[in-house]
């Protein structure tokens, strides 16, 4: 059996983003504070796999179900937008724009990666749309080759429900220099243009 600290290393190192390099520094930051942060850590992952569930609407991850973005009032009804992670939705609620409610796919398709329709939640989101109250559908996915993929076969599944379909613009990023933009995005910014 491994030692405590190795034993450690190895698991922060199977995190995503995070090498054995990193994997110990972390390890060796967790060994110098107090006792009462790991154990407040501990407690927190503990909670996280305890604590949270699926919301029943949106998919989101949550305590209560339904979660507070599909029981808020102020929440505009009649639109959702779908995203591929919870941490997508996070970053969009971060920017304070965006006041409907949300669905998470928890995935995009992947044929390479073996990941199909049937492996995201994407059937929950057809059952919403079924009810009725649903007059705009927003597909915010990635701008990657699966995000686009995504969101044209679920604008395939949508239409004809006669729900208005759209998709968020994608282009240069604020303070991006043009110079050191790809061509297919900077041919996305100039078709997703609009009027001043």
């Amino acid at each position: 059996m491994a030692d405590p600290l190795t034993q450690l290393v190895r698991l922060l190192a199977r995190l995503p983003g995070v090498g054995e390099k990193t994997a110990t520094r972390l390890a060796f930051h967790l060994l110098r504070a107090p006792a009462t942060y790991a154990e407040e850590l501990s407690q927190a992952i503990l909670d996280l796999k305890r604590r949270l569930i699926y919301c029943s609407s949106c998919c989101h991850l949550t305590e209560q179900d339904p979660c507070a973005y599909c029981t808020d009032p102020r929440r505009d009804g009649t639109q959702v937008c779908v995203v591929a992670l919870p941490q997508d939705l996070m970053a969009i609620e971060r920017t304070g724009s965006y006041r409907g409610r949300y669905h998470v796919l928890h995935g995009v398709l992947s044929p390479l990666d073996g990941v199909g329709p049937d492996d995201l939640r994407v059937q929950p989101l057809l059952q919403r749309l079924g009810q009725g109250e649903i007059q705009e559908v927003i597909l915010a996915t990635s701008p990657s080759v699966e995000g686009d993929a995504t969101a044209l076969y679920l604008a395939r599944l949508i239409k004809p429900l006669q729900i208005r379909v759209t998709r968020i613009a994608s282009g240069v990023p604020i303070g991006g220099e043009l110079e050191y933009a790809d061509g297919v995005t900077l041919n996305r910014a100039m078709e997703s243009r609009r009027e001043l």
